[in-house]
């Protein structure tokens, strides 16, 4: 028979898993990812750091009005917008995807059930499902045939990890250029300059681990075209 203890944990997994019913317009939904909710992750970030909804738009640039919103889940916020949010916070912006939940020390998380952030060349699944290996972002990133990152070389600090699972990747990393094929592996310093291609003619899947020094440099979306509109 399950303890008071247990009953109330329970209890307190089934509220939350009720209150988590929104996911930003970014995240997709086939097959379903954990469900989050960014408004009232964004605010636990903010009160834990003792900001007003005022001192936050003076850091983030962003309108009262705006973050109000996004707290209240009146409306999505973009992938511009949150990384505006976490470099004002100088958290990763993955902190907004993740469950409302004690630090972990462990996480298993089932295949189709990971948080997924779609953007118009493929996506990234957060590996990390909330513990951190140090600094780093392990990612699961999918890429469409045919696509690429922004023209403009990507630069950040920290390191960068990729491993090939599926398809084919072609990486320039400075002027040399390497091409990643299931079982390949690629690690270097991120502050070369450095781009990526799917050129061939199916999905390509790898694990990016990315390790920046300074959150505010963007290094996750910068790897990432965002052609939705700001808010």
């Amino acid at each position: 028979m399950a303890s008071d203890n247990q009953l109330r944990s329970y209890r307190i997994q089934n509220q939350w898993r009720n209150r988590l019913a929104q996911l930003l317009s970014h995240i997709s939904s086939d097959p379903p990812p954990s469900e989050v909710n960014v408004g009232k992750r964004l605010q636990e970030l903010r009160i834990f750091q003792g900001l007003s909804l005022r001192a936050l738009a003076e850091l983030s640039g962003l309108n009262v009005n705006t973050l109000s919103l996004i707290e209240n889940e009146k409306t999505s916020p973009n992938v511009s917008t949150l990384q505006q949010v976490a470099n004002a916070l100088n958290v990763p912006i993955t902190a907004f995807f993740q469950p409302l939940t004690a630090k972990k020390d462990t996480v298993f998380q089932k295949k189709g059930q990971r948080t997924q952030i779609n953007f118009p060349q493929g996506k990234f699944e957060d590996l990390g499902g909330g513990l951190a290996l140090g600094e780093g972002t392990p990612l699961l990133m999918t890429l469409e045939p045919d696509h690429e990152s922004d023209p403009d070389p990507i630069v950040h600090t920290g390191q960068e990890f990729v491993y090939c699972l599926e398809g084919s990747l072609a990486f320039w990393v400075g002027d040399r250029e390497f091409v990643l094929e299931p079982g390949d592996s690629l690690i270097f310093e991120a502050h070369i300059p450095h781009r990526w291609e799917n050129r061939g003619d199916c999905i390509s899947r790898s694990i990016l681990i990315i390790c920046p020094t300074d959150f505010s440099d963007r290094s996750v979306t910068q790897h990432f075209v965002d052609q939705t509109p700001n808010i």
